[in-house]
């Protein structure tokens, strides 16, 4: 019998929860925990209501490795799916490797008392968990996840060499909030607050972060979303593909950001509520990133009025039998139906059902080995029908558009 643990209970472990309970043939038995026991328990009851599925729920700290070891002992899971917060990734695989157990996570650790996230941390563990018999999947989110699927199937089956991928993540959608993100404020503002990198030539170049004036940004035509400003930045896929795409010349990843969004950010940097150093308030320690970050709507509660589209995709160029080949290849998903069916906004919609996904290739055996693994370096075919089966469905076209230099 399989049995899962899934650790968060926010907008992502709200989608990674149902949509695994949709496949009780799969996940025969889920156990969901948090350190807010309350927030597992009210997405158990929707599961109960929706699916007739029962979910267990515990409540855990996972930044200790104690806490997280008695847990791992009493269920003794199969796979621990990870979706709590990057900070916690470390513990969470340092408590697998002592229980013996599979780990699949969405985004890669990130130090808490630093802006800056990397996967050094994690492929440190590659021979702990190979001379343990274990896998661990590192980021089977969309981006990082599928966007990293794409590129492996597109160099599977299109192309012999690719020389530029660009990475282009749209949010169409409009939630009705003045300023909102759409997943963990303190994460989501330290991402896109940061130097900004891509690889061109061998080597990592830096330009300004997306509050500069000076910023890297076009405007991208996006499949039925239309023309929006696309901003260069920083995203953990790009380490890992710069290693495991043949040929790769250029990386880049481009998000869109609207002028409102820009200019509440902006001022929040200018007045200090973007710092994540601790400050003296009446007597006390507060970090004002993590005091936003409560004042700020929940991302679970957005999906409630979410409209419009998130489209998500790679553009390639590269070589194929000796000619040159550029192709498109996305997903559009809708932030009303994924609400209508799992109680979500799309951005946590496209994380969780990767996630699920993932898993499911764990499970059945599909994707095995022994060690650390980023989702390009196992097969795609599975995992793109899966896509296109379980609510993601994805296109590939022709691409003829510009891009800049």
């Amino acid at each position: 019998m399989s049995r899962i643990l899934i650790i968060g209970a926010g907008g992502v472990g709200n989608v990674v929860a149902k949509k695994c309970a949709q496949h009780p043939e799969v996940f025969q038995e889920i156990v969901l925990a948090s350190r807010t026991r309350t927030k597992c328990d009210a997405i158990a009851a929707e599961i109960e209501q929706l699916y007739n599925v029962t979910v267990r729920t515990a409540e855990v700290d996972a930044d200790s490795v104690p806490q997280l070891v008695v847990l791992l002992n009493a269920i003794k899971p199969q796979l621990v799916i990870n979706v709590a917060l990057p900070y916690q990734d470390l513990a969470i695989m340092d408590a697998c490797l002592e229980c013996g157990v599979n780990y699949l996570d969405t985004a890669n650790y990130e130090p808490p008392d630093s802006a800056h996230f990397e996967y050094s941390w994690q492929w440190a563990y590659q021979d702990k968990f190979r001379d343990k018999g274990l896998m661990a999947v590192l980021g089977c989110g969309f981006d990082p996840g599928v966007t990293n699927i794409f590129c492996a199937w597109a160099q599977k089956h299109h192309y012999d060499s690719i020389e530029t991928i660009d990475i282009l993540d749209c949010n169409a959608g409009d939630h009705g909030h003045p300023f909102a993100t759409n997943f963990n404020p303190e994460i989501n503002i330290r991402e896109v607050t940061q130097i900004v990198r891509h690889w061109r030539d061998g080597r990592w170049i830096e330009t300004p972060p997306i509050l500069d004036d000076r910023c890297v940004h076009f405007s991208f035509d996006y499949p039925e979303a239309g023309p929006r400003e696309s901003y260069l930045l920083y995203h953990e896929e790009m380490e890992s593909l710069v290693r495991h795409i043949r040929g790769l010349k250029r990386i880049r990843f481009w998000m869109t950001f609207g002028q409102a969004y820009l200019t509440h950010l902006k001022v929040l940097e200018n007045v200090g509520m973007t710092r994540i150093d601790a400050v003296d308030y009446e007597g006390h320690k507060i970090i004002p990133l993590r005091f936003l970050k409560a004042l700020l709507p929940d991302p679970g509660s957005l999906g409630t009025n979410y409209t419009g589209k998130a489209v998500i995709g790679c553009v390639f160029d590269g070589v194929k039998d000796g000619r040159r080949s550029r192709k498109y290849i996305y997903n559009v998903c809708d932030h009303a139906e994924a609400f209508r069916e799992v109680q979500a906004q799309a951005v946590s919609y496209t994380t969780g059902v990767p996630a699920m996904i993932g898993a499911m290739m764990m499970l059945t055996g599909e994707w095995r080995g022994a060690g650390v693994y980023n989702v390009e370096q196992l097969d795609p075919d599975r995992f793109m029908d899966c896509l296109n089966r379980y609510g993601l469905p994805w296109q590939v076209v022709d691409f003829a558009g510009r891009l800049p230099d």
